[in-house]
């Protein structure tokens, strides 16, 4: 394999999505850029779970007259992972839109959406 083939190359775009939103998750002060963190975060690991499941020179799993040989199973790939990444991408939107709906509510309590200011439920 090559060192800058598209499964690295993906592996390491991933990576860097992913370090950017814990980054952003744990170092801002306003809600809104920690949604946007969780977010990042969220796509990285859709990227490396893609990236991880992809396979060389292999077909998708559609079967049809054509496809039906005896050595099948040695020219498809695997669909669990892209089915994995399918389903989190959805339950990653509703997160993100319950964590938005909770940062307005937020900010129509204590009109800011700086953490800070939020000492509530502290100590």
């Amino acid at each position: 394999m090559q060192l800058f083939s598209i499964e690295y190359i993906s592996l390491v775009v991933g990576f860097l999505i992913l370090l950017i939103g814990i980054w952003g998750i744990l170092t801002r002060k306003n809600i809104l850029k920690m949604v946007i963190g969780f977010s990042l975060f969220d796509t990285g690991t859709h990227i490396i779970i893609v990236a991880l499941g992809y396979v060389r020179n292999k077909t998708a799993p559609i079967l049809d007259q054509a496809n039906l040989q005896t050595n099948t199973a040695q020219k498809i790939v695997d669909p669990v992972p892209q089915a994995l990444v399918l389903t989190a991408i959805v339950i990653g939107l509703g997160v993100t839109a319950l964590m938005l709906v909770y940062a307005m509510k937020l900010h129509n309590e204590k009109k800011t959406l700086n953490i800070e200011k939020y000492n509530d439920l502290k100590w």
